[in-house]
Parts: structure tokens; sequence; C-alpha cells
């Protein structure tokens, strides 16, 4: 942990200037332009892979590009649901600054939903097209289904995948409630397929992004893989489930394609080794074409478990204890970034736009905030975290803040604490020392107290279109 300011005692910095981050000029490049992969899953819990103690699952590619790379573990993102964490990293900044912590009515984007990211945000891809990579994105997006909010309108030359979760289709359990359309897979931005399987999605969407790193090999490229899997319903491809206890097979069988959550929430383990699989198809095709040292990949996901496990944090998808927003990382770049290693340093997904276009030469917009940091310098580790807090929203609402050790957590939007904890020695938040240390709760709610004020006058609005229609084949 950093100890190196035990209580984040900020006393001669602007607070604006130590919550926000502004870009001004184009940032220095390494030579050559490094390619970049992200690979995105869905709701995998901090301890859903080997090389972050799980022993319910196997992951040796991931493991693997652990012993290669460096292992980050006290990785953030900018919320623990899909839509909201999804725009943070695609944009750097929390979801609540540009308007996309909750969706319409839900907590995240449904089919045939109004509003969208909105086109005027500056992604990640379009930070790297613009310095001359080749962008493709192969999985699922949910940050809008309408043509004006798809992949291929934020920078993304290539999107082979689907506008939002694989269980916003007619199969959810609460159907009669949603009432949900045939799911879409979309090719750029035609539908070419209704409703498809989700047992090859991982395959189909992993052999996509193959196929961009043949076709690209000779330039910088941008490629993001943000697989729907192991979001519910779990699915795996047959030689992946051939591996599960003849049981829950012939249950599988007996239900054929009728999708029942229950039996298919057995499959984790399953789903789990596909997406290992995943993994080290797209680094052995890096190594196969002579990429392997000039590509940076990192592998993470979008907020905490539903079926799998946080151990040995506390709270899952959705909580605002570390288990909801603090995910696995694992990023490798062989002779950039030290092999074997971890930092525990606090870093977040929203760090990564302004580290990627570092890296690619590429010029951050001058006229907005931006909340993530260059954190190259950390994963180099000659260099510790640039954050002396990090904010804990659900939906819109503030619920706790990280400052080097300590976690607070108050009743919403900075309001009375309500429990404190020391992360360092107690890490899954199980003994509240809240009556002891009085004064460092009063100075991390006056931080989420500065941070509201700041972030309500440096706001900006999600789009909406006004006649939202769900997607479908083209008559």
């Amino acid at each position: 942990m950093n100890d190196r300011n035990p209580i984040c005692l900020i006393a001669s910095l602007s607070l604006v200037a130590s919550f926000c981050f502004r870009a001004t000029a184009v940032l220095a490049a390494p030579s050559p332009q490094p390619n970049i992969v992200v690979i995105f899953t869905d709701d995998q819990g901090y301890a859903d892979l080997s090389c972050f103690g799980g022993t319910h699952v196997s992951t040796p590619r991931i493991d693997q590009m652990a012993a290669e790379g460096t292992k980050l573990t006290s990785f953030y993102m900018g919320a623990p649901l899909c839509t909201p964490s999804r725009a943070a990293l695609m944009t750097g900044c929390y979801p609540r600054r540009i308007d996309m912590a909750y969706g319409s009515d839900f907590a995240v984007l449904l089919a045939g939903d109004s509003k969208g990211l909105n086109p005027d945000e500056v992604t990640i891809a379009e930070v790297l097209k613009e310095a001359g990579y080749a962008t493709g994105m192969f999985g699922k997006w949910h940050l809008g289904d309408q043509p004006e909010f798809l992949p291929t309108r934020q920078g993304f030359d290539e999107f082979f995948g689907l506008p939002y979760s694989h269980d916003i289709a007619p199969h959810h359990p609460r159907q009669k409630h949603f009432r949900f359309p045939p799911l879409p897979l979309l090719e750029g931005e035609e539908v070419i397929e209704m409703d498809p399987d989700p047992d090859f999605l991982t395959k189909r969407f992993t052999e996509r992004a193959v196929q961009f790193i043949e076709k690209h090999k000779d330039e910088p490229f941008f490629l993001y893989v943000p697989h729907p899997i192991p979001h519910g319903p779990l699915a795996a491809s047959p030689e992946f489930v051939a591996s599960a206890p003849e049981p829950l097979r012939q249950r599988l069988v007996k239900e054929g394609k009728r999708i029942n959550y229950g039996t298919r929430r057995k499959l984790f383990p399953h789903a789990i080794s596909e997406i290992d699989w995943s993994v080290g198809q797209i680094l052995d095709t890096l190594k196969a074409n002579g990429l392997d040292e000039n590509t940076l990949v990192i592998f993470t996901t979008d907020n905490g478990p539903a079926a799998g496990k946080a151990h040995p944090l506390r709270g899952k998808k959705g909580s605002t204890y570390e288990g909801g927003p603090r995910v696995p990382a694992v990023i490798r770049w062989p002779g950039k970034i030290p092999a074997g290693e971890s930092i525990d340093e606090i870093l977040t997904a929203m760090d990564l736009l302004p580290t990627f276009a570092k890296l690619a030469g590429g010029e951050l917009p001058s006229d907005r905030e931006i909340d993530g940091k260059d954190i190259w310098p950390v994963l180099t580790q000659k260099a510790e975290s640039p954050h002396e807090t990090f904010f804990v929203y659900r939906d819109n609402d503030l619920k706790a803040v990280r400052c080097g050790k300590w976690k607070l957590h108050t009743e919403g939007n900075g309001g009375a604490a309500s429990a404190l904890y020391d992360l360092e020695s107690d890490i899954g938040e199980k003994r509240n020392v809240l009556a002891e240390h009085p004064e460092v709760a009063e100075l991390l709610r006056s931080h989420m107290e500065a941070f509201q004020k700041e972030l309500s006058q440096n706001s900006r609005s999600a789009a909406f279109v006004e006649t939202p229609t769900p997607l479908t084949l083209a008559k």
C-alpha cells in the first residue's frame, strides 16, 4: 500500500489540481509506436484468476502473462457496473462527470435506449486513430445501441460484436417485466444476425481479434476485446464444456436451446478456461507475427463478480466495498514492463487513456477535465501512484473514497461517515475503525465534498435520441 501519506494530507496543493488532469499538448511517444491490446471481461472477480489466488479456476495463459509482466493489485474500475465502468475506460473520466453513471431509467443502458455516450466525448480509439493507429473492437460495447452511439462513431475502424450485454434478450429471467427484443449481432453498424448462440461468442470474438492482428501487423494498432463472458447466462464452446461433470453436460443437452441461468452458473470455471484460451490465442498470434516485443497487452474486467469470487475482498458486482470496483489486472510488454512483479499502487482504468496517448504520441483534448493520469512511470516502477484519492460511486451517488491505505464509506454524496477501514491491515473491510480515527474520516469526507463541488462545475451531458428503436435485421 501507499503509506507515504497515511491520511492523505494535501496541505499545499489545490484540491481541484489534485482531482483533475488537463492535457495541454502533444505527448512524447516512444519509438516505434507500440501496438496496444486491451482484453476486457465481464463480471470477473478479483479472485477469478489463478494468479490472483483463485483455486476454483485454471488460467495458465493469464498466469504466464503475469509471470512475464506485472500484476496490478489495487486496480479500480470507474464504477462497479457495466455501462459506467466502460464509459470510464473509454473516456478517462468518472462516469458521473460525463453523465454515464446511470442509464435512462435503469442502472445500465438497455435495448432501444434513448441514451448513449456523447459523440463529443473523446475515446481511447479516437486518440489512437488520430495518432495513426488502426482500431478494432470485437465484443460487447454497452455505451448506447442507437447508430449515433455505436463504436464506429467513437473511433473504431472495425466492430464485430454486441451493442450491450447478452442477457438483454428474451431469455432474461425478468423478461415479463423488461420485454427485451431479440439480441442483435453487428458487423460495423449493420445487424447481421439475431440471437447468436452464446456458447460461441468467446470463440468468435477471439477469431476476429486474431484476424485483426494479422491484417494490421505492419502498422500500429489498437485492439479492444471486451468479452461478454462471464456475465450470465454463462456460456462456453463445446470443447470447454466437454470437461464439465457428466450430470451437468446431460442437463445442458436436455435443456437444449432453452437457457437456464441456474444450470449455466455451474459453467463458470469452463467459461473462464475459454477466456484464458482466448488470451493465449492473442498472445501466440502476436509472437507468431513478430509483434510480441512491441505490444502492450492488458487483461482486466469491468467490475466485481456476479457468479465468481472476490476473495479476500468484501462485496461483489454493484457493491461499493472493494469487491465491486477493485478488479484483477495483468499488464505485459516484454522489455518495457518488469516481469514477475506486482504493483499495489492505486491505479484506475481511467488512467489508460492518458497513458496510451503518451505511448502513442497522441493528443488529449485540452478543453475538458480528464480524471485519469499518465501511469507509465508507475508501471515501470519509477514512481508512486499519481492518485491521492479514488472516489467510489454507485449510480450517481458518491458512496466512498479511498485515500492511501484508508477507505471511508458514507451515507451517500459526502454525507455522514458510516465506516472507515484500514485496507493495509484489513483488505476485507471487516473492522470498522471510524470511532478510533474520527480525524481521518473527517479529512476524507472533506475530499468527497470538494470533489462533488468540482464535479458540479465541470461535468458534461450524455447524448439522447428522440425516437430510439431496437436494432434488428434490415428488411
